[in-house]
């Protein structure tokens, strides 16, 4: 098919795609920072350091522990904790055994933790102390036999430039039936089977997808899915082995992932880890670690140039911040204001993508930004927009359903050939996301199909009416749902988070009298609710369907 999105492909970045030590699981570049440059910084958590060779021995100690217990190729682990070295250790470390990883997130309850555990048929799960007594409580209703726990000072230095986190502020708790996972990496014994990957077939991790309807499904991923996609992140953003970069976006979250986990192993970047987003200790990490790229979401960058102590700190260290869209657009209003704030360096939209591709299938043009579209297609990607009933290909600028064709996509769900059947396609996944191209090859995101409004008989994709409530100057946030309505079937109804300068000044018949005159009839809100703040997943993206059940 014609890519004609390349003729906006970035100055200086290669056209094809070129693995840096071949086609090879992460875990044989792990192997081989630790062999080239031991002693450099691979992660910095809260003032510790643990170099490529930390990282690839106390990985191997991980996987002699899971040999040990009979732990082996196909076999998944789970892993239930926030950002920390420990999470790393453990991914490596069960996947230089051919183990397959699952991520569990950490702000899961008894029953989401039973149902993934129970559905993935996992063996082991590595958690923190503090999430134990969740996991405790549903334990025996799973098949896991084997609980390590760890808690995030292990890893920590006990004299932090950095200010701890809540977490890392808790005390040490033991357990009974569990493993301390610092007395497996201070065991010397690590000797463990190399297991034959074929990295295109064998499944190296299962992320399990929200989705909008039915029970959260296990995507699985191959060992060429995760390597495909880290090199392309990579390659298209330049990153290597002299940045620094810094990582606070879920590692359990597939975006998170890709930077927090992949990139720094497959580049040989250095990687500030932090545990969670808190704006002050964010920056300061910036300023003393001289951090060159970072990937959040846009609140995370309205918060950081919001704090009163913002302008002490120096940025200048950044070349590049990627950010997603997520809860509030990235305008070029807010983008020109923190390329003000930091110096100078951009700030893009961090593209497009989803877990059934490992995601990052499209990434913005640092020196082609548009404000609005999520970006060109990356690396040997095919992105086409189809009808959604007759499946035919839509003209450039108009509206259908995006699929995807690429060295990323899943080998389906776990458990579920009928879901697997329904998504992927002749090797395309058919997402379930309503977009379009521009002219130029840009491809913009609409809303989620089953999301999809029906008013009069028109089609409203929420992320439209969303994206231009939010160039109203007193709305901060806004998220978009179908309500019934008697005459028209559905009707738009707004949720708004207002800018504190606006609240108490604005009205919702105000909001609603603006729409009218800047949306097609069928399209503007009849209903408009103000919040002081929206549902949101822990990566920060609005949940319309928690709105929806309300």
């Amino acid at each position: 098919m014609d890519r004609f999105w390349m003729k906006n492909w970035p100055a200086g970045v290669p056209t094809e795609l070129v693995y840096r030590l071949g086609p090879k699981p992460l875990f044989e570049y792990l192997k081989q920072n630790a062999r080239e440059m031991p002693n450099r910084a691979a992660y910095i958590y809260y003032g510790k350091t643990i170099t490529w060779s930390d990282l690839d021995l106390f990985s191997d100690r991980f996987a002699g522990f899971l040999h040990s217990l009979g732990i082996g190729k196909g076999d998944k682990v789970m892993l239930y904790m926030q950002n920390c070295p420990q999470y790393l250790v453990a991914h490596h470390g069960t996947q230089k055994l051919g183990g397959i990883v699952v991520p569990a997130n950490p702000m899961f309850k008894e029953m989401e933790l039973e149902y993934e555990a129970s559905d993935v048929g996992a063996g082991v799960i590595v958690t923190t102390d503090d999430l134990y007594p969740t996991l405790e409580k549903v334990r025996d209703k799973t098949p896991l036999r084997e609980v390590v726990v760890t808690n995030y000072r292990d890893l920590a230095s006990e004299d932090s430039p950095l200010r701890y986190p809540e977490e890392l502020q808790k005390k040490r708790e033991d357990y009974p039936r569990t493993r301390k996972l610092m007395d497996i990496l201070e065991n010397p014994s690590s000797e463990f089977p190399e297991p034959r990957i074929d990295i295109w077939e064998d499944v190296a991790m299962i992320v399990y997808t929200s989705g909008t309807t039915g029970r959260p499904k296990g995507a699985m991923l191959t060992y060429g899915n995760a390597l495909f996609k880290v090199a392309s992140a990579s390659t298209f953003n330049r990153i290597g082995k002299e940045d620094t970069l810094l990582s606070v976006m879920p590692l359990c979250h597939i975006a998170g992932n890709v930077l927090g986990v992949g990139m720094p192993v497959y580049s040989g970047a250095t990687t500030v880890l932090l545990t969670r987003f808190e704006p002050d200790v964010l920056l300061q990490a910036i300023d003393r670690y001289r951090c060159t790229w970072i990937y959040g979401v846009t609140p995370m960058l309205i918060a950081m140039m919001s704090h009163p102590e913002a302008r002490t700190f120096d940025l200048r260290s950044l070349r590049q911040t990627n950010c997603t869209s997520f809860g509030i657009a990235l305008t070029e209003e807010i983008a020109n204001r923190w390329r003000s704030f930091v110096g100078g360096a951009p700030v893009v939209e961090s593209g497009y993508g989803l877990s059934e591709t490992h995601t990052c299938d499209v990434f913005m043009p640092p020196d082609k930004i548009k404000f609005g579209p999520t970006g060109i297609p990356s690396f040997d990607t095919d992105i086409r927009i189809v009808d959604p009933d007759t499946g035919e290909e839509k003209p450039v600028g108009e509206q259908g359903e995006i699929i995807i064709r690429n060295p990323g996509v899943f080998k389906g769900y776990l458990n579920n050939p009928e879901g697997t059947a329904a998504t992927l396609r002749d090797g395309w996944v058919f997402t379930g996301d309503i977009g379009r191209f521009d002219q130029d090859g840009y491809l913009y995101f609409l809303g989620r199909i089953k999301e999809m409004i029906k008013c009069s008989g028109y089609s409203v994709f929420p992320e439209d009416v969303e994206v231009m409530l939010i160039s109203h100057p007193a709305v901060a946030q806004a998220a978009v749902i179908g309500i019934p309505d008697p005459s028209r079937g559905e009707s738009v109804k707004a949720f708004i988070v207002l800018k504190p300068d606006f609240k108490g000044k604005v009205t919702p018949e105000e909001i609603m009298a603006w729409a009218r005159e800047h949306m097609a009839a069928y399209k503007y809100p009849r209903a408009v609710e103000f919040r002081d703040q929206l549902p949101t997943t822990g990566a920060g993206k609005v949940l319309r369907r928690l709105l929806k059940d309300e």
